[in-house]
């Protein structure tokens, strides 16, 4: 969650705490929308794991094949 929030400060020039807080606004719609199997993995991909695996099943998903 740190690189979000990092982006937030840098491309849209929010302080640190707005940033964390729009970042977990954002995380927090994510899981609410997100199928279950996808919802589940998303605090580890937040928290710097699984990014791979998850990048994999949302293409297959969305009909994407993923490098």
């Amino acid at each position: 969650m740190n690189e979000i929030i990092e982006q937030l400060k840098t491309r849209v020039g929010l302080d640190d705490d707005k940033a964390r807080s729009a970042a977990q606004t954002v995380i927090d719609f994510l899981k609410q929308r997100l199928p279950s199997s996808l919802s589940g993995q998303l605090d580890s991909v937040v928290s710097g794991g699984a990014a791979e695996g998850l990048k994999e099943k949302a293409g297959n998903i969305l009909g994407r094949k993923t490098a």
